[in-house]
């Protein structure tokens, strides 16, 4: 609070008050000489930028002619202007308008100062410009926070929109206002809730994404975690990348679709990958969707389970006269291991080693790794009651998955 002592005269004060037009006309004319951001802003938003500075030297003449004891000026000057203007004009330009008033202020202060009060006068304009400054950054970090709560809804609904397989025109727009109009390189993690506040996880993974130059949408729905990612080169290396900022169990990689817009698909498998992933206490950690087809289809994942049909018996079942079927079916119902199914189909113990081989080659599963082998037994049990047409399904190898 300023006191009698430090208070310019009253000579000086009334000085300021008939100068105000004059010093508000030369801070517009600075602005347009030494900004070309300001030039090149519409005219609508350049005679905003025009009134906020106005604002400022009036209300510096205000305070300054006053009792100098107000703390806060946001009001007063940047209240002027709609707060969209923040979209059209960033921080840094606002300390560029906020600068240029001062600098008119204290340039011109000089010959505006009765005799006796030109240091009055510089500490008057310093104390002032403190607290503008402060008030522009208060400006947009209210702006911030409510674009990032807004964000943050959108991002949300995005999410909700491609479980639920809604890529309509509403979700659409919400995507291209969150930035993914033209992302590509799509796939959906999905992992369980740490112990950390919805707006702490968002936030965490947000700026582990950015550091690994992937985009993503998060939502979190109780205890999982969905996480859209985009720009991914390899998903399980970016799902190991994030795992820190989910919380225990199993993390599920869905597989990687061509754009947002047909990430549903990868969202199922992954959601449905997570819900059956503790039928395989042995999961790796990521673990692709693709990985968990037979514990997804024990769950009543119909698409697993054709998925399993057309992968795994389809293939075996078009095998030259069937061989690598029914080698399949000693070997896995049998357990008999080598010599016992050599014995059961009339071969050599060699024939069988060389089909189990042409096996893993056709359908990229091993039958000798335990999950494997329950993967292809329960494929084989679904191939055998499923309908005719359904083994006739494309074959999709493994590997290229």
């Amino acid at each position: 609070m300023a006191t009698s002592r430090n208070r310019p005269s009253a000579a000086t004060r009334r000085r300021f008050e008939r100068a105000a037009g004059d010093l508000g006309a030369a801070a517009v004319q600075q602005m347009e000489t030494q900004h070309a951001w300001y030039r090149a802003l519409p005219a609508e938003e350049r005679s905003w930028v025009g009134l906020v500075a106005q604002a400022g030297i009036r209300s510096f003449i205000e305070w300054f002619t006053g009792s100098q004891d107000r703390a806060h000026v946001t009001a007063d000057v940047f209240g002027t202007a709609p707060r969209e203007l923040t979209r059209s004009i960033s921080l840094g330009q606002t300390l560029d308008l906020v600068r240029t008033v001062v600098d008119v202020v204290e340039r011109e202060s000089s010959g505006l100062a009765a005799r006796g009060d030109e240091v009055k006068v510089r500490e008057a304009v310093l104390r002032y410009s403190r607290e503008i400054a402060f008030s522009a950054a208060e400006v947009y970090a209210h702006a911030a926070e409510a674009r990032g709560a807004w964000d943050a809804r959108l991002e949300a609904l995005v999410v909700d929109a491609v479980i639920r397989g809604e890529a309509d025109d509403s979700m659409q727009s919400r995507a291209s206002a969150l930035g993914w109009g033209t992302t590509t390189d799509v796939c959906v993690i999905v992992g369980s809730t740490p112990e950390l506040g919805p707006a702490q996880v968002v936030d965490r993974l947000h700026r582990e994404a950015k550091r690994l130059g992937v985009e993503v949408l998060i939502a979190i729905h109780g205890r999982r975690v969905v996480c859209i990612t985009g720009q991914v080169a390899d998903p399980l290396e970016t799902a190991s990348a994030l795992g820190e900022c989910f919380g225990e169990g199993p993390l599920v990689v869905g597989p990687v679709v061509p754009h947002l817009y047909a990430a549903g698909r990868s969202a199922r498998a992954a959601l449905s990958g997570h819900a059956a992933a503790p039928a395989w206490p042995m999961s790796p950690r990521p673990v692709l969707s693709d990985d968990l087809l037979a514990e997804r289809a024990l769950l009543g994942d119909l698409p697993a389970r054709a998925m399993l049909v057309a992968r795994v018996y389809a293939p075996l079942a078009a095998s030259g006269g069937g061989n690598l079927l029914e080698t399949a079916a000693a070997y896995l119902d049998g357990g008999l291991g080598l010599e016992g199914t050599a014995r059961e189909l009339f071969v050599h113990t060699n024939t069988v080693r060389y089909r189990l081989g042409k096996i893993a080659d056709s359908i990229g599963y091993d039958l000798t790794d335990p999950h494997d082998a329950q993967t292809v037994r329960l494929a084989l049990a679904y191939g055998r009651v499923a309908p005719e047409p359904s083994t006739r399904v494309t074959r999709v190898p493994r590997q290229a998955l």
